[in-house]
């Protein structure tokens, strides 16, 4: 079963799409999904489709939204499968399990590559950083599950994943920044932190890549807008670790110039400013 969850939720046999039309039975199979190969019980399943306040017909209501998928998973098997959709949809101890790897969904992939590329990050190679945390972030086709209404779990996975996907997006930039590529993420920063205004990291980045640029007072009106945010919506200054890349724009540090290519793995010493995401 190909499953897809980063954007509208996807779920294939072959070239048949065994998604539900109806709501609830749609969160059960994103539940599922998200938790491919481990079983999940019917307390949980009951609590992300009723909350607080499930009906006395709880568990016969699930067993029916159950066996509508299997009837979607027989019809997608084919008249002769080498399983069941009981097999692939099963009743386990106390829940059940929708049998597919672990590594099954794009959600898995993203995870697995956004990983790899942070290690990649740590280790200073910047290059295999970027390759590995684009290719997670092209995973995504939409916010996560965009077609599913979530209740409580699905609602806490979703935030989940989509924090991760902006860390992903600042680690990459992190790598790109390594890399000197400073002159192409301008218009990608100038758009998250549009969207992120008290993002301290994406104003971080933004403000470095300006400099590199040759556009310091943009980098500083940057720096003061993000201020006049902290102060007015958090009653806060902003982070020490960004009031001191905010003196080294204003002193000119050389450490923010950009990585000079050529000698040792090209890194300069500005990875003392912006460093996978963090401003330190």
């Amino acid at each position: 079963m190909e499953i897809s969850v980063l954007g509208p939720l996807t779920a294939r046999l072959g070239q048949t799409s065994v998604v539900p039309s109806a709501a609830k039975p749609r969160q059960v199979l994103a539940l599922l999904a998200l938790n491919s190969g481990r079983e999940v019980s019917v307390s949980a399943l009951a609590d992300e489709l009723w909350g607080d306040g499930p009906p006395r017909s709880a568990a016969a209501t699930l067993h029916t939204y159950v066996k509508q998928l299997r009837r979607m998973i027989q019809a997608a098997l084919g008249p002769a499968p080498d399983r069941g959709p009981r097999e692939v949809l099963g009743r386990r101890h106390t829940g059940y399990v929708l049998d597919a790897p672990p590594d099954g969904t794009d959600a898995a992939r993203f995870e697995r590559l956004a990983r790899q590329g942070r290690t990649a990050l740590e280790a200073g190679d910047a290059a295999r950083a970027s390759e590995l945390l684009e290719r997670a972030l092209l995973l995504w086709r939409g916010p996560a599950l965009a077609d599913v209404t979530p209740g409580r779990m699905l609602g806490a996975e979703v935030l989940r994943l989509e924090e991760l996907r902006l860390t992903a997006v600042e680690d990459r930039i992190g790598a790109d920044l390594r890399l000197g590529r400073h002159g192409t993420l301008l218009g990608e920063l100038t758009g998250l932190t549009a969207r992120f205004p008290l993002h301290e990291g994406l104003h971080g980045q933004l403000m470095v890549a300006l400099y590199r640029s040759g556009r310091t007072w943009q980098a500083l009106e940057v720096y003061g807008r993000l201020r006049t945010a902290c102060v007015t919506d958090l009653g806060l200054e902003p982070s020490p670790q960004l009031q001191r890349l905010h003196r080294a724009l204003l002193a000119g540090d050389p450490a923010l110039d950009p990585p000079v290519f050529g000698d040792g793995d090209g890194l300069s010493a500005a990875t003392l400013f912006v460093d996978h995401g963090t401003i330190r």
